[in-house]
């Protein structure tokens, strides 16, 4: 199992990029680069790439709308060409609110296009010429306004033709297409005790269709990290992301994140929290958050509870532990945990 963790993207980025190259050596494998409707995360990953020697940089998540697989794939390349092959790209869908009140993009067919992106980026970094018409063109036809395309293929030549590809799904088929397509998988607000009761059944039908050379799916998941004798009281902290996720991010009927807690089991409180977080009720709302939700996603206490925690993780499918550090010595944390991998 690799270690890695998520950069935080609300606030200083270039103090939070520092901070997370000096845990390169106290073990860190990989960071994962978020961008939301924020800074964006190739500026930052480039940024890193510069600042460390060995970890693996990846994007959490650059969604399929923003930019088209062409740049996508150029991004990617690029990045793996400053980092010497150390990236790692995270793709996803987002959601309605982002693509389209950010972004200004309509919001359709969403399997379809994180689909043909993956399958795009991969001919590009092969270096083949392309020609391709779905949902993307390249070139542009006639019919659609093009005038002076011709197929072309990447000028440069990638560090790699196989740059790994991770997908951020939480819905059936979503994940679905994850294991079918996708070296790794991105889930969020993930419980190890409750995974496989809700992604059981996807994760086995997308790997029945899965490419044998692509190996086994890598999943990437976890949560706060905090040891001690009084660290359980760090799970706290998790409560307003979880209740900005279940109850903030989308409207009601179209937030994710919301029906994966009711899948979870903990159907009354998504709807609570929902409820007080779209009245502008934020602090009711992470209040309403269950206690166990907020401790069977995070590994907050004494070093042993932790350690079962992250044993928790891995007999879920847990390939990569991705943990927020929370104290004054992080680099003990990563270190201590990395010993335990």
């Amino acid at each position: 199992m690799e270690l890695s963790m998520m950069l935080d993207y609300a606030g200083n980025p270039r103090r939070a990029a520092d901070e997370a190259a000096a845990l390169e050596s106290a073990g860190l494998d990989a960071v994962w680069v978020a961008e939301a409707w924020g800074f964006d995360s190739p500026t930052i990953m480039g940024y890193l790439a510069a600042r460390t020697e060995r970890l693996k940089i990846g994007s959490a998540i650059m969604n399929v709308y923003s930019r088209t697989p062409g740049l996508i794939a150029q991004t990617a390349a690029g990045l793996d060409a400053l980092s010497g092959g150390r990236a790692l790209l995270g793709l996803g869908a987002s959601g309605p609110q982002v693509v389209e009140g950010w972004h200004g993009k309509p919001y359709d067919k969403p399997l379809g296009r994180t689909r043909e992106t993956v399958e795009l980026c991969r001919r590009i970094w092969r270096r083949e010429t392309i020609d391709h018409h779905g949902i993307t063109d390249m070139p542009l036809p006639p019919d659609r306004g093009g005038r002076h395309g011709k197929p072309l293929k990447i000028l440069t030549r990638p560090v790699r033709d196989a740059i790994p590809v991770y997908i951020a799904s939480l819905g059936p088929a979503n994940v679905r297409l994850t294991a079918e397509i996708a070296d790794g998988w991105l889930p969020t607000l993930f419980v190890p005790e409750k995974a496989a009761a809700v992604w059981g059944g996807p994760l086995a039908e997308g790997a029945a269709k899965r490419a044998p050379e692509l190996g086994p799916l890598r999943t990437v998941a976890g949560g706060l990290l905090a040891i001690g004798e009084d660290a359980a009281a760090v799970r706290e902290r998790a409560r307003p992301q979880i209740a900005l996720y279940v109850g903030g991010m989308g409207a009601v009927g179209k937030n994710f994140y919301n029906d994966l807690a009711v899948a979870y089991g903990y159907g009354d409180a998504a709807r609570r929290i929902q409820e007080l977080y779209l009245a502008g009720r934020t602090r009711d709302a992470a209040a309403a958050v269950p206690d166990e939700f907020c401790e069977l996603m995070t590994l907050c206490g004494p070093e042993g509870y932790v350690r079962e925690r992250v044993e928790a993780f891995r007999e879920a499918g847990v390939t990569m532990l991705n943990v927020t550090p929370v104290g004054p010595e992080p680099a003990r944390l990563v270190e201590t945990v990395k010993n335990w991998l």
